[in-house]
């Protein structure tokens, strides 16, 4: 009797045979692929060749395998700093490109520009080898020498442009060193530029520790070190590591006093220590970072204010009144409205302040939340937070005040409840300040994903726009002393940020103009709402991002779109078609909706979504940009809780005697959500309020 098959038997036997199909097809295949790689025609040079270039994080590797025909066979790139679902993700594409074109002349991978770029400098570089470029022997200094004297000069991509570094050698030393990065970003990118020369020269060595906070600039310049002293003809493996180990050192402990000592070198402690010193006060600026600036030089719109001088010659009708109530409906009534009357009335004075020390604001236009023109930013419409950092920063140097550099305030000091000092430490110091008035000036902690976490947990893994040294440390020392919080799970998104850099787009993109698109192509927020509606359409679209439209027009009147431009985020079309095209969009769709945005702004009526700001032009000048973009925090409301005096209130309801606080360390002043421009009117004036109340306490 014969035995019956199961249909699941029957089936198990046809899955074994496909499967064993399918293992021979592959097996044939992966062997026809290996062989064609291997028979790859071209016109390199057998052998293995390796080359480098900064990405995002850090060096990315690349080595490039040529078979014995020429072609290249093998392709592997390794870059361990850079962002794992980002740039790290795009780096497979990117190998498996260079493999099918035989070039490095690929496409870069959307959203990883740095990584994209750094793969295909350091593959051409390693191509260039294989190609006898760059063939010739090492020269070979004599003796035991180091380097063959001599100048030199070496050439990487930093994060803007193009940096530069010129070196001159004797036989066994670095004499001199000049570092060209004029693309670099202003007071980050530039600050590595000012110092790096100073530890390489210290050190004698390239192997030193990059400027916390400007890697790519930073890695950029070792590169081109590194090139110009093979130039020399010198084996960088003999150079002595002078990174830091980590190891302790014996500490000095250091006693000081001042009359007045400000806790944070960002736009607040800044503008306290340079309006405390115009008043005749000893001041110790402390920062814990190696040069200033904080999320100050983050700041890319502009300084919110009413009734301004500006306002008045350019005809703008504007109120302190309306600034105080734009303000509280944009924070949800959560604000503390005597602090935000206090930054509204004393808005226009700080704008007069600033012009009286070389820094004017003079160009006026709109920004989200706002009912009129009110944000000033510089005539040329840079970057207000940079701007401000180098005007802040020759005041304090033609003041004299003491600034301490790589120095972190840890503890503050009290004596029958009232301030006595501050303690801090840095490299090599144990420092001790005598003091009776502290001002905290130490920003946010939106570079501290545990304290972000601790209160919003939602937003854990979120991109920050925030300086590597927001962390909130000024909360905590405060806190220890007493002092109550308020407002501390406000934690505000940016809508306009550019993932893969974490670059800021500034409002004033839109102010002037700009439009934001969706990956349908179309329109789907009125733009100049308040930042947190914004945030939120964009998370509802395809993919949570849009893609920030904006034309020639635009871009030659605001200067702050250069620096997008030239760091690599922007996508060009010589049309809106050809833009489309390269955004994956339909071209139809998107040129439909620039149409009809050009026909809402010449019957100044939006009937889409009611925009009524921001449409003085349209979008009609060629060629056309996008950047792609997605929310990212930006601003952490909470923080110290103080009164109308920047008196720092204890968890009893009472000042806290000595003790002052200005700026993103403070909460009340924004509420649920900070409106676009108030952040440097805050960090002014009441640096400024700060700055007289504790020069007012000393007075008792």
């Amino acid at each position: 009797m014969k035995k019956k098959i199961s249909p699941a038997w029957l089936l198990r036997g046809t899955f074994l045979v496909l499967t064993v199909v399918l293992g021979v097809f592959l097996a044939v295949r992966a062997v026809g692929n290996a062989a064609a790689r291997a028979n790859r025609e071209g016109g390199y040079a057998p052998g293995v060749y390796t080359a480098s270039a900064s990405g995002f994080g850090g060096v990315v590797d690349v080595t490039v395998t040529i078979g014995d025909k020429g072609g290249i066979t093998d392709v592997t790139a390794v870059g361990p700093d850079e962002t794992p679902d980002v740039g790290g993700a795009a780096i497979p594409t990117l190998v498996s490109q260079i493999l099918q074109r035989q070039s490095a002349d690929v496409d870069v991978v959307s959203g990883a520009t740095y990584t994209s770029n750094a793969v295909r400098e350091a593959a051409a570089a390693a191509l260039a080898q294989a190609s006898g470029e760059t063939g010739a022997a090492r020269p070979t200094p004599e003796g035991d020498n180091l380097f063959i004297p001599g100048t030199y000069v070496g050439v990487s991509k930093g994060f803007g442009g193009d940096v530069e570094v010129t070196v001159t050698v004797s036989e066994n030393a670095i004499e001199s060193i000049a570092i060209g990065g004029e693309h670099e970003t202003e007071n980050i990118g530039t600050f590595a530029v000012e110092m790096l020369g100073e530890r390489i020269l210290s050190a004698q060595s390239p192997k030193v520790d990059v400027l916390t906070g400007a890697t790519v600039t930073s890695n950029a310049i070792l590169r081109a070190l590194n090139d110009a002293l093979t130039q020399a003809g010198a084996d960088l493996k003999r150079f002595p590591d002078a990174t830091d180990s980590g190891e302790a050192v014996n500490r000095v402990a250091v006693n000081m006093d001042a009359d007045i000592v400000i806790i944070g070198a960002g736009g607040a402690g800044m503008t306290a220590a340079i309006d405390a010193t115009q008043a005749g006060k000893s001041v110790i600026l402390l920062e814990k970072m190696p040069y200033a600036g904080g999320n100050t030089t983050k700041a890319t719109g502009g300084m919110n204010a009413a009734e301004t001088h500006y306002q008045a010659e350019q005809g703008i009708e504007d109120s302190v009144e309306q600034f105080v109530e734009d303000t509280m409906k944009g924070g949800h009534d959560l604000n503390n409205r005597d602090l935000v009357t206090v930054m509204a009335q004393n808005s226009a004075a700080a704008i007069d302040w600033l012009d009286s020390i070389g820094a004017p604001l003079p160009k006026v236009s709109f920004s989200g939340g706002a009912t009129n023109k009110r944000i000033h930013a510089p005539e040329d419409g840079s970057g207000v937070g940079a701007y401000l950092v180098t005007a802040f920063r020759r005041n304090l140097d033609e003041l004299g005040v003491t600034v301490l550099y790589d120095t972190c305030a840890t503890d503050i000091l009290t004596e029958n409840g009232a301030v006595s000092g501050v303690k801090a430490q840095s490299k090599t110091q144990d420092v001790t300040i005598t003091t009776r008035a502290v001002i905290l000036a130490t920003g946010g902690f939106g570079n501290n994903e545990d304290m972000i976490v601790r209160y919003r947990p939602d937003l854990k893994g979120t991109v920050t726009t925030s300086a590597p040294g927001i962390t909130g440390d000024g909360i905590v020392m405060a806190q220890a002393i007493g002092a109550d919080l308020v407002d501390i799970e406000q934690i505000q998104l940016h809508p306009t940020v550019e993932q893969a850099t974490s670059m800021l787009i500034t409002e004033s993109v839109r102010g002037d103009g700009a439009i934001l698109v969706n990956q349908e192509g179309k329109r789907f927020t009125n733009e100049l709402l308040t930042r947190d509606v914004v945030s939120a359409a964009e998370l509802e679209q395809t993919g949570s991002y849009a893609y920030i439209i904006f034309d020639q027009r635009l871009r030659e009147g605001l200067k702050a779109t250069e620096k997008y431009i030239s760091t690599g985020i922007t996508v060009q079309g010589d049309t809106i078609e050809d833009l489309a095209a390269q955004l994956d969009i339909d071209p139809a769709t998107l040129a439909q909706t620039l149409a009809d945005w050009n026909g809402y702004v010449a019957a100044q009526e939006d009937p889409d979504f009611g925009r009524t700001t921001g449409m003085e032009a349209d979008l009609s000048q060629a060629p056309y940009y996008a950047i792609k973009i997605a929310p990212g925090i930006h601003h952490t409301m909470g923080g110290v809780k103080i009164d109308t005096q920047a008196r720092v209130i204890d968890t009893q309801g009472n000042p806290i005697p000595g003790l002052f606080a200005a700026g993103e360390v403070t909460g009340g002043v924004h509420g649920g959500n900070r409106i676009g421009g108030n952040a440097v009117a805050d960090i002014v004036v009441f640096g400024k309020v700060a700055a007289q109340s504790a020069i007012a306490y000393l007075a008792q």
